[in-house]
This record gives C-alpha cells, sequence and structure tokens, in this order.
C-alpha cells in the first residue's frame, strides 16, 4: 500500500506524521495545496521553497496542487479529484489527514476519497486540544504562528513561537489547536526532520478575503444556512536563511 499525508506544513499535520513514523506507516507522498497566483501554501501564506524544504528534510517527496486564488469549491473538487485520480494509478490507495474534531470536515473528506475509492486515515482524530497541544510540544515539534484570524488574534501572535507561552496567552475563545481556523504554523524542526530549517521573519501582512459566492460561504458544509465569513488574516512572511 502507497500512502499519501495531506500536508499543510503546519504542527498538526508535522504530528500526524510523527504518529505514522512511530507505528510504522510513514506516508510515500506529502500533499499540499498552493496558491498558483503568489506562490504561497494555501491558507498558511507560506513560501513554497519553505515547504519544499521541509520535504527535502522529511526525505519524502511533495506533490503540489496549484489552486487559483479565488477557486470556487466546485473548481477546487474538481481539481482535487484530477489530481487523486492520477496519483491512485501511479499506486497510491490511501490519504491520511490531521483532523482533529471537525465532524463535518471529516466527513467531507471520506465523501470525497470514497468517491474515487481510496481509503482515509485519521491519526489524531478526537484528541482533545489541549491535550494534543501539549503532545506536539513534548514531542519536539518546534513551529512558529505564520498566520491568524484578525477577529481574534492580532499581530502581535504572528512570528511568535507555539509554546507554552503562546498557549497560555491564547483568549478562552481560541482553540489550543487552531482547530477552527483561528492561527496557522510552519514546523521548523521536528523529530522526523533529518536537521532544523533556519529561517528569518519578514514583514506582518494583513490581508482580506471573501468568497467566491454564496454557496462557498458553507464551505464543505450543506446544511449550514448562515455562516459568519471570517475576511481579515494576518500573516508574517518567513524567509529561508
Amino acid at each position: 500500500m502507497k500512502s499519501i499525508l495531506s500536508w499543510s506544513s503546519g504542527k498538526d499535520a508535522a504530528y500526524t506524521l510523527h504518529q505514522l513514523v512511530e507505528n510504522q506507516q510513514k506516508p510515500n507522498l506529502l500533499l499540499t495545496t498552493v496558491n498558483k497566483d503568489f506562490d504561497r501554501v494555501s491558507m498558511h501564506g507560506l513560501r513554497i521553497e519553505l515547504l519544499e524544504k521541509q520535504a527535502e528534510v522529511l526525505n519524502i517527496p511533495l506533490h503540489k496542487i496549484p489552486l487559483a486564488k479565488d477557486v470556487d469549491m466546485a473548481t477546487y473538487n474538481q481539481i482535487m479529484q484530477e489530481h487523486l485520480l492520477n496519483l491512485k494509478q501511479q499506486g497510491y490507495n490511501k490519504v491520511y489527514f490531521g483532523d482533529i474534531f471537525l465532524e463535518d470536515l471529516k466527513a467531507y473528506r471520506t465523501k470525497q476519497m470514497n468517491s474515487i475509492q481510496m481509503a482515509t486515515g485519521f491519526p489524531i482524530w478526537g484528541y482533545s486540544t489541549k491535550e494534543l497541544a501539549v503532545k506536539i510540544i513534548q514531542s519536539g515539534i518546534k513551529a512558529v504562528v505564520v498566520s491568524t484570524n484578525a477577529k481574534l488574534l492580532d499581530d502581535s501572535f504572528v512570528g511568535r513561537h507555539y509554546d507554552e507561552e503562546f498557549l497560555n496567552d491564547l483568549p478562552e475563545n481560541v482553540d489550543w489547536c487552531g482547530e477552527n481556523g483561528e492561527f496557522h504554523t510552519f514546523v521548523y524542526d521536528s523529530p522526523d526532520f533529518k536537521e532544523p530549517i533556519s529561517y528569518t521573519l519578514g514583514d506582518k501582512i494583513f490581508k482580506t478575503f471573501k468568497p467566491c459566492s454564496q454557496k462557498d460561504r458553507n464551505n464543505y458544509n450543506e446544511n449550514v444556512k448562515k455562516t459568519d465569513w471570517d475576511t481579515g488574516f494576518w500573516y508574517i512572511d518567513l524567509l529561508l536563511s
């Protein structure tokens, strides 16, 4: 069996990988969606060269799926299916995800993979996110916060290390793993890296976004009647050094 890990470049994906490696299930491929208009990792705003460096120090091949910055959900699904069907023809038959507790997202992923007869795995599913946050830090995974939802976390949180001090400073309504999209991270060291990734902090940037359509406000959950769309996000640019 050849497997794929959905790789965001962040801590949850890194801990998922760590669990797989410890259970002798190291994936054969990393799969990441990237913004082809900006050459950045989708959602995280991370430069592609940092993503590629992660794959290099993990010694796992990387498959990038380029998406337009304003891609709608229907086009997203079509592009993802095309890439995954191509990978299936190459012998890949299972995809692992680092989701923790979002039932709708898990159901969506499972449905999409079932439609092309690929198996799914969720190695860190069902953890308490407070417990998981501590486990991630204690495992030796080191990450820096690269983006935040501006409605919940201001620009003082980007560029910080994901550590106990960061967790203690989070408001009560922010999940410790950022599972609701409150923040995203970049992993620069891990027990599974052959060496740490050296980086420097660049500029902080504020960006706003909007859904491509009313339907896309609901994202993967078609049953949502009304969504309070988050539009403002803080980013910090990381530079490979």
